[in-house]
């Protein structure tokens, strides 16, 4: 995990190690500052010798600067580093989502992403920056300063090895009952994700029901739960600082009782005994000595904490998508025709029945088909594994003759066009939105797209026509407009098949009527596949493939479903008469 993390700092390799080289003249610096006083106490101030007060005075000056500079270095060092790493990591985790099958996307949920790409990767590059920093400046300040008190006095420099079991003890009791908190709490703010999702896309759901006291409710009762993880995990945490305290303390007693009585038994001769100043020097080193073990303390809670996230992130990075181009990939579609043959599909391996079974279908090339069916019955499923959205479970589907998981994916889906079920526009004027379709489309293009969708009319209406702002999610346009401008997107790749998954349930039935007669005009080589809920949608097409609980029930023509079909009868008979009694 660690390796695969580390990958992802690329180009910011040189500030990554930078900052510990400066952390080192920080560190370097700062353990030999208490050595300069204590002679500047010893051999100036004791001595009342004024060249040696200015000597090491100058020393400490240049000390002190060298470690201001350092640490500042290593500081600016770590900020860009772990922000690049940061920023690459987001990166690469957008670009990998992106390249997700539709079955891996149903493996993550959109929070937990959400959260993964926010919340986890901020964690991870502050416990990066702190690893940077902290995890060289606490070793390293640990062993100079070792070492410079050991020079000092050898015998009461022992005093602080006797707090380390205890101090080391609680820190790895505390942090062995802070991870699993930590982990489930970053689990518990993906639900809070999803939570406030569900409630911002349903707004207008909410507020017509009144539900707004129950999604309140729901949301503090998630929030209480991160609330009471942290709160818990923190008062934990609280007594790793009393700990180190306590431990500071008794060492630096211990160490001013002992170190006085050495001073007071030598009349304070640094030839027999111990001095004032090497005694300030001691109790410095030994503060610094257990800080730095406090601060690795620090490194390690962070990294406990960042664990899970890290954990989550490689995830992300490791998910290979389950629909991938063949080697030798073809890379035309020779043209629109459709074959199913003998296909079964489930969304999962798990799933205990089939979404769809024994679907054995032939669509000509250019033909237009209608698919009917309850809900659930899985016209859109079907239409899925025609541009491999998903791989079938069993059997072939076959475009021009080629099994798909042949087809170069990139090719197979710039030759089919969907018009999915939800609706999706972006920010950005009409034609930048239009130009998802193709590019390199000019306006004639896009007005006759536009023509032939039945939005042009409306269009022209607007205040700046086909640049007209359009707000993220098409939220200043109606349901029937946006479901023409995504129509009018689709036929803008001039697609080898065009499929309309209920695309036109928010037009009225005229509009819908001049849609299809513009397709049989316009586009008659392209294979075109209407899923509706209207009889009226479909009623016209040479093929209609009636499903039910994911089989197919009957396929023909109208008046052919009319005389031998019971469920298309019943659809039809159902809405025609209603529109009588209207």
């Amino acid at each position: 995990m660690i390796k695969k993390l580390a990958s992802h700092v690329r180009q910011y390799k040189r500030q990554a190690i930078a900052t510990p080289l400066f952390m080192v003249g920080e560190v370097s610096m700062e353990t030999v500052i208490p050595l300069v006083m204590s002679y500047l106490i010893d051999r100036g101030i004791e001595r009342g010798d004024m060249s040696c007060i200015w000597l090491y005075g100058g020393i400490l000056l240049v000390t002190a600067m060298i470690s201001l500079f350092s640490g500042v270095m290593s500081g600016r060092m770590a900020a860009v580093s772990s922000c690049g790493f940061a920023r690459n990591l987001r990166h690469d985790m957008y670009y990998a989502i992106q390249d997700y099958s539709f079955s891996n996307i149903d493996k993550f949920s959109t929070s937990s992403i959400i959260t993964r790409l926010t919340t986890d990767v901020t964690n991870v590059q502050n416990a990066f920056q702190m690893i940077l920093r902290m995890a060289v400046r606490a070793p390293m300040t640990l062993i100079f300063s070792m070492i410079m008190a050991l020079t000092i006095n050898a015998r009461i420099s022992m005093v602080f090895l006797f707090t380390l079991p205890v101090l080391g003890f609680g820190i790895y009791f505390i942090m062995s009952r802070t991870h699993p908190i930590f982990r489930r709490v970053f689990k518990t703010y993906d639900r809070l994700n999803n939570v406030v999702q569900e409630n911002l896309r349903g707004i207008r759901v909410v507020k017509n029901f009144v539900r707004e006291d129950y999604e309140v409710q729901k949301f503090n009762g998630i929030s209480a739960s991160i609330y009471q993880d942290f709160t818990k995990a923190e008062k934990q945490l609280a007594f790793m600082s009393p700990l180190m305290m306590v431990c500071i303390y008794a060492c630096t007693l211990v160490i001013s009782w002992l170190g006085a009585r050495a001073i007071v038994a030598s009349g304070n001769n640094p030839d027999i005994g111990m001095t004032t100043g090497q005694l300030m020097s001691l109790i410095t080193y030994v503060i610094q000595i257990l800080s730095s073990l406090m601060m690795v303390s620090m490194v390690f809670l962070m990294i406990t904490m960042s664990r899970a996230s890290a954990q989550r992130i490689v995830e992300v990075l490791d998910e290979k998508s389950d629909i991938l181009s063949p080697e030798n990939a073809v890379k035309e579609i020779p043209d629109g025709s459709v074959d199913f043959d003998h296909v079964s599909f489930r969304y999962a391996k798990t799933s205990e029945r089939d979404t769809l079974s024994g679907i054995d279908i032939h669509i000509p090339s250019g033909a237009m088909v209608g698919i009917l069916g309850g809900t659930g019955s899985g016209k859109t499923s079907l239409v899925q594994l025609i541009p491999r959205l998903y791989d079938v479970s069993g059997g072939a589907v076959r475009v021009g003759g080629i099994d798909t998981r042949d087809y170069d994916l990139t090719a197979l889906r710039e030759g089919v066009a969907m018009v999915l079920q939800k609706n999706e526009l972006f920010s950005g004027t009409i034609r930048d939105n239009l130009r998802w379709g193709n590019e390199a489309a000019t306006d004639a293009e896009i007005e006759e797209a536009c023509r032939l969708a039945q939005a042009d009319a409306f269009i022209r209406e607007m205040p700046d026509k086909y640049d007209t702002w359009i707000e993220q999610g098409g939220t200043n346009v109606s349901g029937g407009q946006k479901q023409r401008l995504c129509i009018a997107r689709a036929l803008l790749k001039k697609p080898k098949i065009l499929i309309l998954d209920d695309s036109t349930s928010a037009v009225d039935t005229k509009t819908d009527a001049l849609i299809r007669a513009g397709f049989r005009s316009y586009i008659p080589e392209t294979t075109k596949i209407i899923i509706a809920q209207r009889v009226s949608s479909v009623r016209d097409a040479d093929l209609i493939i009636v499903l039910d609980n994911g089989t197919v029930a009957d396929a023909g023509t109208h008046e052919e479903l009319m005389t031998r079909c019971e469920i298309y009868r019943e659809v039809h008979d159902s809405q025609t008469k209603g529109g009588a009694e209207e």
